[in-house]
């Protein structure tokens, strides 16, 4: 299909129709099967002429020594031969000129993502070459040429309809698995668990991968980006995810450049959004980075970055999360399906709102009501005893600050109105990090670092002071959320997870279904 603005469309085969001693089909220059042809992109070249060519004259394909790091050209010869005619290795090859009315078919295979320095755009050439004279090269009397389009990697928003949920087994997260088992079955998904053998105690599926796509008029198949965090959970996408229809791709880093900012908790996408006047059908990424004043902040490795903006059909909104321990997105904010307004609604972390409903209880008499009843390793402490703590108010106002500013670019960046955004009661605390910095973590499990399928939602079980019997963090979560017709699953994620600064996402990971809108038919 050719495109107003970029030719034809071209995937990058990223998949490996091996099953066994895998590889990414672009590591090897022959096609091991015919399976592997819908991955490509058919090129037909018609001729119509003499029936045969003058003395000397001859056709030739030819790429440019740029592109050919890029693409792969293979000639048809028969259903089950087909010829390795252009790579890195072979720029040009004479084409054989039949006479006549004919048609020649060759397979484009695509070989890297658009990234910093290509901008996915090759070019295939067709000369007719003429003979000058003996000992001298033929020149070119007619050039003719494709242009191909490398298809962007496309992340998922949590408005699209899961296809499989993914966690990981450990020691001692059976109460978490068990709760995320009941939420995807009452959801009607499919959960896949990675075993202990597997992740080797790695239990943070969010950080190590993020699920997205490619797409073109002739197929389309998920590729999961391998984060450069490297943890023990490193082989899991290469090992298990990677296979027929199902494509890998990565970014190398230095390992003194990555930082827990290039864990994958740390990079979202909004839903589809339009600023000021201009359309996003595909959303917005959203990714973490020391605030721009900052000398000494921690960034997303630029590696990941430059590829993240080399996409372009998702534009990169940058946040600030260095604020935070552990430094990620998911940690403040998230999105949830609604049926009115935009289509969705932006979740943000409020210790304001915490304190609001906090001194709301006390004034009705609740000030001896408990958080964390009910956990037998954890100190209780009434809500007389939390707001009487001036050095955490300090601590979340500063929390609150950081949290402002995100709001704000977020809702410039978004085109969001307040209408269009949920605070949540959530409180933080600082803790010196390794760096003798002072950095934020959630003082009770965080809520809004959920799992989104569809209306249903796993929450972080915040162990809230009870009133009348019930969380009042529950209860004020159901509140804000059920009215949008969604339903809150709440899931002990305390010891096993929240004890180890992350939640129910960081421990959990969604495929989802591609968006309908065609990336091909944006304006750009």
């Amino acid at each position: 299909m050719i495109c107003d603005w970029h030719g034809a469309i071209l995937l990058v085969n990223c998949d490996s129709e091996r099953t066994y001693w895998k590889k990414p089909d672009t590591e090897q220059d022959y096609i091991s099967n015919v399976s592997d042809l819908k991955d490509m992109s058919a090129m037909v070249l018609r001729t119509r002429g003499p029936a045969k060519l003058p003395q000397g004259y001859k056709l030739t394909l030819h790429i440019s020594q740029g592109d050919a790091e890029s693409v792969r050209v293979f000639r048809s010869r028969s259903a089950d031969n087909k010829k390795n005619a252009m790579s890195d290795e072979v720029l040009s090859e004479e084409v054989p000129y039949f006479g006549g009315e004919a048609e020649m078919k060759f397979y484009v295979e695509g070989l890297r993502f658009p990234d910093k320095g290509f901008d996915g755009l090759i070019t295939i050439n067709l000369s007719l070459l003429e003979p000058i004279s003996e000992g001298l090269p033929e020149t070119p009397i007619f050039t003719d040429k494709v242009v191909f389009k490398v298809a962007p990697w496309i992340m998922t928003p949590n408005t699209l309809n899961p296809v499989e949920v993914f966690v990981c087994s450990t020691e001692d997260n059976y109460q978490f698995l068990k709760g995320m088992r009941n939420l995807v079955d009452k959801s009607g998904y499919k959960l896949k668990i990675c075993y202990k053998y597997e992740n080797r105690g790695d239990r943070w599926m969010q950080d190590e991968v993020e699920f997205g796509y490619i797409d073109s008029p002739h197929h389309r198949f998920p590729v999961v980006l391998d984060s450069p965090r490297d943890g023990r959970l490193q082989d899991f996408p290469y090992n298990e995810l990677l296979g027929p229809d199902f494509g890998y791709v990565t970014r190398v880093a230095q390992r003194k450049d990555v930082s827990s900012l290039d864990s994958f908790g740390n990079l979202e996408v909004s839903p589809p959004v339009t600023v000021r006047g201009k359309h996003y059908p595909l959303g917005r990424i959203i990714i973490g980075v020391a605030f721009p004043t900052a000398t000494k902040g921690r960034n997303m490795t630029k590696v990941v970055q430059d590829f993240l903006w080399a996409q372009k059909v998702q534009e990169p909104i940058a946040l600030f999360s260095d604020w935070l321990i552990v430094g990620h997105v998911d940690e403040f904010m998230t999105f949830v399906p609604a049926p009115d307004r935009k289509g969705f609604r932006l979740l943000l972390a409020s210790p304001d709102a915490a304190y609001k409903l906090f001194r709301g209880l006390q004034n009705e008499g609740h000030g001896e009501a408990k958080l964390f009843d009910g956990l037998e390793d954890e100190q209780q402490l009434t809500l007389n005893e939390l707001l009487d703590d001036d050095s955490l108010q300090t601590e979340n106002n500063y929390v609150q600050s950081c949290i402002d500013w995100n709001r704000d670019v977020l809702k410039r960046e978004l085109g969001l109105d307040e209408g269009d955004i949920i605070d949540l009661p959530i409180l933080f605390k600082l803790e010196e990090d390794e760096g003798n910095q002072y950095r934020a973590v959630a003082y009770y499990p965080d809520m809004v670092n959920m799992i989104v399928l569809g209306k249903n939602l796993g929450i972080p079980k915040p162990f809230g002071p009870k009133v009348n019997g019930r969380c009042a963090l529950e209860a004020e979560m159901c509140s804000l959320l059920e009215g949008l017709g969604l339903s809150c699953t709440f899931i002990d994620d305390f010891a096993s997870y929240h004890k180890l600064l992350g939640e129910v996402h960081c421990g959990s990971n969604v495929r989802r279904e591609p968006f309908d809108f065609k990336w091909w038919n944006l304006e750009m």
